[in-house]
């Protein structure tokens, strides 16, 4: 169990904000996997977009377990805050502030790790969000703008002194993007200089590595992104870990396809057949990595254009793939892997 910002957690493993990767089926997969919380992708302050299919959907949060964590973006202080109300209203429990986000169209309207180059609007930005709502603001940041400029340890005391709840790392700069290794010496020394929960985020892939990077940056909890892509018992496997020191069996061939399959069927009804078709290419990817004869599947898998056709290809390669080896397990991916 963990306390975060007035909730009990089952544990301190953090889904990470991706965009169009931690949808409303994401997350709640992941919470069934182990995750103690799941952030949502984010989501505009820009009120022109709020009517947005696009941006409906990353507010829809329907049937899934508290706490909600919802993630703005924007470099409006004002905007911010009514993005904030607004999602509030509309059922997020905790309210989380992208000041991490490398893309370049995010970092052009001044926005997501752009703003690290701005501390004085960061301490605006924070300000006019926490006193704009009565949930917890969390805080999502890199260690800087690049290696010249980091000022994750100046932010996060920033963040401190506005009442943000909490802060989650990301271990690189913005211009490292997500190349070389995580700063977890950064992480670190933010830890040692404030006293809210830190979290820390950056190639935690393995059971091993969270339990390393708690060990030396001494974070509250560990927050795991592109690991989880396809993999989401990754929870299970360090939840695991964690309490008992060993290693929980690797998911055989025949749980990945059930998994996928509900997971498929997950999206087809969250975003229609059309845009399901489309979202679910990528995860059938990322689950099928690893197991023989994978690359093929993939390539035929992207002209298929219907949830039935889908269906009936996965269910083809996962029963050749049980027919060649019942007791098949999915190893677990190595961290260069899983990074790439």
């Amino acid at each position: 169990m963990m306390q975060f910002a007035g909730f009990t957690l089952r544990n301190n493993l953090f889904v990470a904000p991706m965009a169009g990767v931690t949808d409303r089926p994401f997350r709640k997969l992941c919470r069934r996997f182990g995750a103690g919380l799941a952030v949502s992708e984010m989501v505009t302050s820009n009120s022109l977009l709020y009517g947005s299919a696009k941006t409906g959907r990353r507010a829809d949060h329907e049937g899934e377990p508290a706490p909600v964590s919802v993630q703005i973006a924007g470099a409006d202080p004002r905007m911010m805050a009514a993005a904030a109300r607004h999602n509030v209203e509309r059922g997020a429990q905790i309210i989380d502030i992208n000041m991490g986000c490398p893309a370049k169209k995010v970092c052009n309207t001044l926005a997501g790790s752009a703003l690290l180059r701005d501390e004085p609007l960061v301490g605006r930005i924070l300000d006019a969000v926490v006193g704009a709502v009565d949930v917890p603001v969390t805080l999502k940041i890199r260690t800087g703008w690049d290696r010249s400029e980091r000022n994750a340890v100046r932010i996060a005391a920033i963040a401190e002194s506005a009442g943000v709840r909490a802060i989650a790392i990301h271990g690189r700069t913005r211009a490292c993007g997500y190349a070389g290794e995580a700063e977890y010496d950064t992480i670190a020394e933010v830890k040692a200089r404030v006293s809210i929960p830190v979290i820390a985020n950056g190639d935690i892939t393995t059971a091993e590595k969270a339990k390393r990077v708690i060990e030396s940056t001494g974070a509250d909890a560990v927050m795991i992104g592109r690991a989880a892509q396809g993999r989401p018992w990754i929870f299970r496997e360090i939840e695991h870990y964690l309490a008992t020191g060993r290693h929980a069996s690797a998911p055989e061939v025949a749980e990945i396809h059930r998994v996928l399959r509900s997971h498929l069927a997950e999206l087809y009804a969250f975003y229609g057949p059309d845009i399901g078709v489309r979202v679910a290419r990528k995860h059938i990817s990322w689950y099928t990595k690893g197991i023989a004869g994978s690359a093929r599947f993939r390539m035929e898998m992207n002209r298929l254009a219907e949830p039935d056709a889908q269906i009936c290809a996965v269910d083809a390669f996962f029963t050749d793939a049980a027919a060649a080896d019942p007791r098949l397990r999915l190893e677990e991916i190595g961290e260069e892997a899983v990074a790439a």
